[in-house]
């Protein structure tokens, strides 16, 4: 009779006691193992076994950065369960297709036999393997067999990106009836927040000190850390604007620049100009993107690229705009199927330079020679964007820097100044009076609102794209801004200060080269008598730039808001420059500090008033010598 318990391969070891490092158990998946892997496992996996194996706890949820390894860890702990007898079998919930069976290919390197094939209306699978893997969709379609398998088995279910158990009710409902019985659950995001309330299964959630509950993780280990170990890699953000026309549905002209205060449909309307693939604006971006592609892979030789569409319609013409830049047809991945994972494994394992995809390459799928992206689609919530960025930070060798071109609009600036920040699911607001019933109310419509998806906007808000032009905005790194002043035409010098960033520099020094190259560009342009713009990070020697005083003010208001905002930003990120010149901490956390003692959003999306907030309260620290936050 098939699926009986294979003996164990090695003597069981006394529950509690931390595992031993796994010797046939490669440090990172693929086979190729980041710079400064251990030799078995990475520092924060043996801490997390560590954690784990002393609780011994039925629900463990690890919240770890993508690209970090959680897959490593999770097999290491099927392997260390198995061979204690503590499970007989090993379950994989992923939430695709593709992740199935790279879930499989990964256990049988670990010594794992799983299979990928596994559907729960047929019941069984082949005795030679010790475990199955399946997606949530297809847990929801027969929770009961599943919930047989697990009962007649001592189980570890491994709930890979556990956030997808809330997508819909039903799914979390099939989720816990299908594996409550289970031994042990193993629960592992790279990003444990979503934009609904739907509780997660097997998640345990507790009140802050606000009264609002939040996700509990068991370990955490955040890209922070995770940079800091050179586990993955820093991000440059490149945004670029650009003007753009459209035609309304009542038939009215629109033209705006891309990124400016808008109303929610006509935003929209100016990022879907943007993207479509008959404008100007994203061939000038894809042909940018593949230049930075050329200086890293000067570096890197193998380093690829890939371009995630909003469907399938512009993945395709996208694909056709990378073959007139470069000469050859990009690999494209259109639909969750075999096929589509063949292509990907084909463009993982070669040298290719570009991939075009819609969602399935966005979560989880491993391709570690990605360095840069272009994120060219019209989602926006923050759960979709770091699992998309997370495609392109995990690192091989110390030094390797990811780029990601991004579309100079508020809602995805802020997301790329808070990628470091960390984040918990919030299920609700805490309801004392009429006052908070209402406030709740408004924060579930809120939410609901932001989770219609693109498709349903653009059907509600028909309208026609006439024509788009992309000029360069800036840089986003380590919570600061780089860029020079003034619009910068695509293909200029000024764009290649930034585009010809060698691939291979540590992070401190990926900061200082975009500040000299900043910085000798408006020496330049002092030199030959053009606008004397100063640097958006002023010189870390410096005590602090001087803050515009009354009458700078008063000619501030002659100015455009996107003028007068940048001139703000600029001031502050001179300010956060020399505070870390001054006490070695970091801009991110500097720029943290300020947004909690201020309020309000992330310097790129913020106001004149609190960007003014935070100049006062930077040097008011100066002042007193004391260190914020």
């Amino acid at each position: 009779m098939s699926d009986q318990p294979p003996p164990a391969s090695t003597p069981s070891s006394p529950i509690g006691r931390p595992p031993a490092p796994l010797p046939d158990l490669p440090p990172a998946y693929p086979a190729r193992a980041a710079w400064g892997t251990a030799t078995r496992l990475r520092a924060w996996q043996s801490a997390a076994l560590e954690a784990y194996f002393a609780a011994q706890p039925s629900d463990f949820l690890t919240v770890a950065t993508p690209g970090a390894g959680k897959t490593t860890f999770a097999l290491s702990v099927a392997a260390e369960l198995l061979s204690r007898r503590i499970v007989e079998r090993v379950t994989v919930v992923a939430p695709t297709e593709h992740l199935k069976t790279q879930w499989a290919e990964a256990a049988a390197r670990a010594g794992i036999p799983i299979d990928p094939s596994y559907a729960g209306r047929r019941g069984r699978t082949s005795r030679d393997y010790v475990g199955v893997a399946v997606t949530y969709a297809g847990v929801a379609t027969n929770p009961l067999a599943h919930r047989v398998r697990t009962e007649r088995f001592t189980t570890l279910v491994i709930l890979d990106e556990v956030h997808h158990a809330g997508d819909a009710m039903s799914w979390g409902e099939s989720v816990r009836e299908a594996f409550e019985p289970a031994r042990r659950r193993l629960a592992l995001t790279g990003t444990p927040f979503r934009s609904d309330i739907n509780p997660i299964p097997f998640v345990s959630y507790a009140p802050g000190s606000d009264g609002v509950l939040r996700s509990v993780a068991d370990y955490t280990y955040g890209y922070p850390e995770a940079l800091a170990d050179h586990v993955v890699r820093p991000v440059l953000f490149l945004a670029y604007s650009g003007e753009m026309q459209w035609r309304t549905r009542a038939g009215d002209e629109v033209a705006a620049r891309l990124g400016e205060p808008l109303p929610k449909d006509l935003a929209a309307q100016a990022l879907r100009t943007a993207l479509d693939p008959a404008g100007a604006w994203i061939p000038a971006v894809l042909e940018a993107a593949d230049r930075r592609l050329t200086e890293v892979r000067r570096h890197v030789p193998d380093a690829a690229g890939l371009v995630i569409a909003t469907d399938q319609d512009s993945a395709r013409a996208y694909a056709g705009l990378l073959r007139s830049v470069t000469g050859t047809r990009p690999t494209l991945v259109l639909s969750d199927e075999p096929a589509a994972s063949r292509r990907i494994a084909s463009f993982a394992d070669g040298e290719d330079r570009w991939m075009v995809a819609v969602r399935m390459v966005s979560e989880g799928v491993d391709i570690p020679r990605l360095a840069v992206g272009v994120y060219a689609t019209t989602a926006a919530t923050p759960l979709y964007f770091a699992q998309a960025v997370g495609r392109f930070v995990r690192a091989r060798r110390r030094g390797e820097t990811a780029s990601v071109f991004v579309p100079s609009v508020p809602s995805l600036l802020g997301l790329a100044t808070e990628m470091e920040l960390e984040r918990d699911h919030v299920l609700r607001r805490p309801v004392r009076d009429d006052a908070d019933m209402f406030a709740a109310e408004d924060d579930l419509l809120a939410r609901a609102q932001a989770s219609e998806t693109a498709s349903a906007e653009q059907e509600l808000q028909p309208f026609q794209a006439l024509g788009s032009e992309a000029r360069f905005d800036r840089v986003l790194y380590d919570g600061g801004e780089f860029g020079h002043a003034g619009e910068v035409h695509v293909g200029s010098e000024e764009e290649m200060d930034f585009l010809g960033i060698p691939g291979l520099l540590e992070a401190d020094q990926v900061r200082d080269l975009l500040h000299s190259r900043q910085s000798e560009r408006a020496r330049k342009q002092r030199r030959v008598g053009g606008a004397a713009a100063e640097p958006a990070h002023s010189g870390p020697a410096h005590s602090g730039p001087a803050h515009s005083g009354p009458a700078e003010d008063r000619a501030l208001g002659n100015v455009p808001t996107h003028q007068q905002l940048a001139t703000l930003r600029r001031e502050l990120n001179g300010l956060v420059a020399a505070w870390n010149h001054r006490t070695g901490q970091p801009h991110g956390l500097t720029h943290a500090a300020l947004r909690r003692e201020c309020g309000g959003p992330a310097a790129a999306v913020a106001t004149a008033e609190q960007l003014r907030s935070r100049i006062d309260r930077i040097r008011g620290w100066a002042a007193t010598r004391g260190v914020g936050g």
